[in-house]
């Protein structure tokens, strides 16, 4: 008997996708972005977009009015977050959904931080991996990055890191996120 081939109109997924992307698949874009110098400008514009958008959304005003904007340059925010108990499990590490919420909030930063656009769209989906963790009293620091937006699809990355004496240490999470911007 000989085997059938498979139809022609379908595909078949034989290595689902990384998240984080693995390095060799990061656009120079992406790359450069890390070390851009801080923009005053697009610092200030990610500021404003971000203090226009914490009164409409209750999530964001109850998990991140502490969080302190640090960075900005085209496509790239980093922002700090002091932890509290109401950022925490049972466990006393830093809650999964609030690496989420994180990885939400800096890709849309991230977006507004490309060309100084006020509407960041909506998320079609979102991938986070817990690598390790922090604790109340800890804090941490997010950096997101938009390697590509388009006219109809931003594509963003976010890692999240635990300081260590005030520099970036373990890795708690990294995530990807998408979001539809044609709106």
């Amino acid at each position: 008997m000989v085997p059938r081939s498979l139809p022609s109109r379908s595909f078949y997924i034989l290595h689902p996708p990384t998240y984080p992307l693995p390095f060799h698949l990061i656009s120079s874009h992406m790359m450069a972005s890390t070390t851009a110098e801080n923009n005053p400008e697009t610092l200030a514009h990610v500021e404003k977009f971000w203090q226009s958008r914490k009164p409409h959304s209750p999530i964001y005003e109850f998990l991140l009015s502490d969080i302190e904007l640090t960075h900005a340059s085209k496509g790239l925010v980093r922002a700090r977050l002091p932890l509290t108990k109401n950022h925490v499990n049972a466990h006393g590490g830093i809650h999964g959904s609030v690496s989420a919420t994180l990885i939400d909030w800096v890709g849309g930063m991230a977006i507004a931080a490309w060309d100084n656009r006020t509407k960041t769209g909506v998320s079609t989906d979102i991938h986070i991996s817990y690598q390790s963790s922090a604790k109340d009293g800890d804090t941490i620091e997010i950096e997101g990055i938009a390697g590509k937006v388009g006219g109809t699809l931003a594509f963003t990355t976010a890692t999240i890191y635990k300081l260590v004496e005030g520099k970036p240490g373990p890795i708690v999470a990294t995530g990807s996120h998408t979001k539809f911007v044609k709106i």
